[in-house]
């Protein structure tokens, strides 16, 4: 047998083997999904009983993740739906609509009758048919102890110039998914990939879908070629020309009893829609990509986007690095730009604020960034540099930051005096937003809006409602237009749990009462006050003395089994923030 024979063979091997683990996963997710099913439809009854649309101005969301940020098709405005919240002790799911201002700044809450069910990690894209209309599919629910997941398999619509909802019933559609892409490509909406986990099992996808905007009904495309493997949280463009391109992703595998073997994806393949021009291919082909430029370091939980000029873009996300026992995550704040037309990767690298301190020092290499977009190519990185920032939150707890650039860091030349002034003028550079994971982005003229996401630190997770901007064409600076509220920062130790609360409570409110709850317990331990820093006394004096206080602090916040290494360094920073309070 030749080598195309034995492959054509593998292939239809592994699509038995798919079709088992699917029919598989599908058994054992019934049963918990019916559970489930009753637990969404208690809460779609709450929903049934708003009857008129209410909009009404309001703070900023919550914080949130894995929710979806869309660019209003004709307004000066960003739309917010859905996303998670975990606070280490129970899962909080939304369905709630936010309105972004762009031009006032503010956000206001949209309350429409019959929205969609509470969801995270669906797929929204928008369409100026009609004045605008948002487009969700899929997604999943998960029960308040974050044990069991429902995959939806429903596609809403909601009607921005009406301001209602409607879901669109059609049958052959993909089966429930969540961490899937999608897209809106000429008049349709084009589907790929994701996963279904039920408590034991999982399953990833890499098929693809496409629902018909006019005739509103599904297809499932059979591509010629060797296409993508499964994969769930890639990143999945359409070409002006009606093509598809899917980069990167995150996919698993059970390699033994109990024991997953996780994979970050970097390769990139086309989807080609055979027949230029027509607005619904009959025929497709995979091919496989290799872009040149500065590519993105493996990594998963970025977030996608499309930016001037057709170019896709990708921010942020986290590499795990297994260690002895523990995981640990290297977190991103990076931008990288993928080149269509020219198939080539570049890291987007702000330059920060004009100044003519800069183009002193600059010189001939200023009027060579000029040129245009090739300021932001930059050749093959030298190594990543590594940043590490720590932030305090409300309850004293240090968060450390790891933030991991790929690109090379600009060469320090000049004089003294040079070196002191862009030191100087560095403070207005250091805006920008802490990397992260599974954050919302979406861009409107030119401008890339971040709003969310997660780090963690430890054990910890902290969830975000930070809102940040950049403008893709000039790419100087940052721009905080919502700040993190360390307030905001709530965790709650599996041991605090209260077994008693109802579950419809711990699936979405009671953040209040959680958090007065967490400060009558911080009430109730009694903590010493730090020992004063005595007159004249540096920091590495204070530290010396003191250090066995803050090491015992540390260990208190991080837990028993949080490694010495680890306690040190939060020990040594707590240290070192209360030193610098002080003064």
């Amino acid at each position: 047998m030749g080598k195309k024979g034995k492959r054509e063979k593998k292939g239809k091997g592994a699509e038995k083997t798919a079709a088992k683990m699917e029919k598989k996963v599908s058994r054992r997710a019934k049963k918990e999904e019916e559970d489930l099913e009753a637990l969404i439809a208690e809460f779609q009854s709450l929903d049934a009983k708003k009857t008129q649309v209410i909009e009404s101005s309001c703070p900023p969301p919550s914080p949130r993740l894995n929710g979806s940020l869309s660019a209003h098709p004709e307004r000066d405005e960003l739309i917010l739906f859905g996303g998670e919240y975990f606070n280490g002790q129970k899962t909080f799911l939304y369905n709630d609509l936010y309105i972004y201002s762009i031009r006032k700044n503010s956000w206001s809450k949209l309350e429409i009758p019959n929205p969609p069910p509470r969801r995270c990690a669906h797929q929204a894209a928008v369409v100026p048919t009609a004045g605008g209309q948002l487009w969700v599919f899929g997604g999943e629910f998960a029960s308040p102890n974050g044990e069991q997941f429902y995959h939806y398999k429903d596609l809403w619509v909601l009607h921005l110039a009406t301001k209602t909802w409607e879901q669109i019933k059609a049958p052959g559609g993909p089966s429930g998914r969540s961490g899937h892409r999608m897209v809106a490509c000429k008049r349709q909406l084009m589907i790929f990939g994701g996963f279904h986990e039920s408590a034991r099992d999982y399953i990833y996808y890499n098929d693809v879908y496409a629902f018909n905007l006019d005739s509103f009904t599904w297809s499932k495309l059979a591509p010629s070629g060797i296409g993508p493997a499964p994969r769930s949280g890639c990143q999945m463009t359409a070409s002006p020309e009606g093509n598809i391109i899917i980069y990167g992703g995150y996919s698993k595998q059970r390699i033994k009893k109990d024991v997953d073997k996780g994979t970050l994806h970097t390769d990139m393949f086309l989807l080609k829609a055979e027949g230029v021009g027509k607005e619904e291919a009959d025929k497709w082909s995979w091919s496989r990509l290799s872009p040149s430029g500065v590519k993105p370091p493996p990594r998963s939980g970025f977030s996608v986007a499309v930016g001037p000029s057709n170019r896709s873009l990708l921010f942020g996300g986290v590499h795990d690095e297994e260690e002895e026992e523990s995981i640990e995550g290297d977190f991103f704040n990076d931008i990288y730009f993928y080149d269509i037309a020219k198939n080539r990767w570049f890291l987007a690298q702000p330059k920060g604020p004009k100044s003519e301190k800069r183009k002193r020092r600059r010189g001939k290499q200023g009027e060579a960034e000029a040129a245009g977009e090739e300021e932001m190519e930059q050749g093959p990185p030298q190594g990543p540099l590594e940043i590490i920032k720590e932030v305090v939150a409300e309850d004293g707890t240090v968060m450390t930051i790891k933030q991991v650039i790929s690109g090379p860091a600009e060469e320090q030349e000049g004089s003294e005096e040079e070196e002191e002034e862009e030191e100087g003028g560095a403070l207005g550079q250091q805006v920008e937003p802490c990397p992260r994971s599974n954050a919302m982005v979406a861009v409107k003229h030119g401008i890339l809006y971040v709003y969310g996401g997660m780090f963690e630190v430890g054990d910890r997770q902290f969830t975000l409602s930070d809102l940040h901007s950049i403008d893709l064409h000039k790419m100087e600076e940052w721009k905080v237009l919502v700040e993190m509220d360390p307030k905001a920062q709530e965790w709650l130790e599996e041991s605090e749990s209260d077994e008693e609360e109802d579950d419809v409570e711990g699936a979405e409110g009671g953040e209040e009462e959680e958090e007065s709850s967490e400060e009558e317990s911080e009430d109730e331990r009694g903590e010493e006050p730090h020992p004063a820093v005595e007159s004249g006394e540096n920091a590495v004096e204070y530290l010396a003395r003191t250090e066995q206080y803050w090491i015992k602090l540390a260990r208190s916040h991080m837990g028993p089994e949080a490694k010495e290494k680890k306690v040190l360094k939060v020990a040594h920073a707590m240290a070192k923030t209360f030193h610098e309070d002080s003064l």
